[in-house]
């Protein structure tokens, strides 16, 4: 290796483990946030605990605890033992959520078979699942870590919640890859999204990170696959269907059906539509 390259390198070395040493005791791991959502998932319904038996629930809980606190205690260490204490504390409310999410699933898909299929096998559930544990430390302003655990589920699933999401009751998510939803999106009771929809932003620009830039999907809405909703100003009303490919970036009254008109063109100029869309 010429000198002057060796040179270089040599001070790339010595500032990268400079950096690596003050860097270090803050850094939460990946590791730790996939553990932490796997040792949570077992708590939650036994067909994640790999065949532990029953002897085992309170020791697993009380390592969920502990792994908790270390995931923390990097970005909050003055704070990580009372919050791991009341994340494990959140978890029967949690699992009472997830159920009604569970139950929702297994209702609206003929192809669902058995709510432990719709546990074990849908991506859409393990995401909402990572989510709704991510976004009770979210609320609590912890920095980081929340988004650790909700980018577990994006890499399992091709499923991007963003843990600052707010989203309601019996909340499905069907197929799952590519779906998108932004920090500030609401979504109320009973929604029902299939793959690659997007709640998003009309505009990605930094001086609107305190600013809700992201739709509100009232209770009961179905989004067809691969339709975009963005805005925070933009609100789809109760009940309304949003078919597939739709792109909206304005509020609609509730009960609405928004669909793409798709025509064929034929030689003689004559147009007829494409498809017939049912709901």
């Amino acid at each position: 290796m010429p000198t002057d390259v060796r040179t270089r390198l040599d001070a790339f070395l010595d500032a990268a483990e400079a950096a690596r040493a003050a860097y270090g005791p803050r850094a939460p791991s990946m590791a730790g946030a996939e553990a932490v959502v796997g040792a949570a998932l077992a708590l939650l319904f036994p067909a994640f605990c790999g065949g532990a038996g029953g002897g085992a629930v309170r020791a697993e809980a009380e390592r969920f605890e502990r792994l908790v606190r270390a995931l923390l205690a990097p970005v909050v260490p003055d704070r990580a033992g009372r919050l791991a204490e009341a994340t494990l504390g959140a978890l029967p409310a949690l699992h009472a959520v997830l159920l009604d999410d569970v139950e929702a699933t297994w209702a609206g898909d003929p192809a669902a078979a058995s709510v432990d299929e719709v546990v074990l096998a849908y991506p859409g559930f393990y995401a909402t699942a990572a989510y709704r544990l991510a976004h009770t430390l979210y609320r609590e302003r912890v920095p980081l870590v929340p988004r650790l655990l909700t980018e577990v589920a994006h890499r399992e699933t091709g499923v991007d919640v963003h843990p600052g999401a707010r989203i309601g009751r019996r909340f499905t998510i069907d197929h799952g890859t590519g779906v998108v939803v932004g920090e500030t999106a609401v979504v109320g009771d009973d929604v029902r999204v299939f793959q690659g929809v997007t709640l998003g932003a009309l505009s990605v620009d930094k001086g609107l990170a305190r600013v809700k830039r992201h739709p509100t999907i009232e209770d009961g809405v179905v989004l067809y696959a691969n339709a975009t909703v963005l805005g925070g100003d933009t609100v789809v009303g109760a009940g309304s269907v949003v078919g597939g490919n739709v792109w909206l970036t304005r509020s609609v009254p509730p009960g609405s059906v928004v669909t793409h008109v798709a025509q064929l063109k034929t030689r003689d100029g004559h147009t007829e539509p494409l498809i017939e869309y049912h709901i």
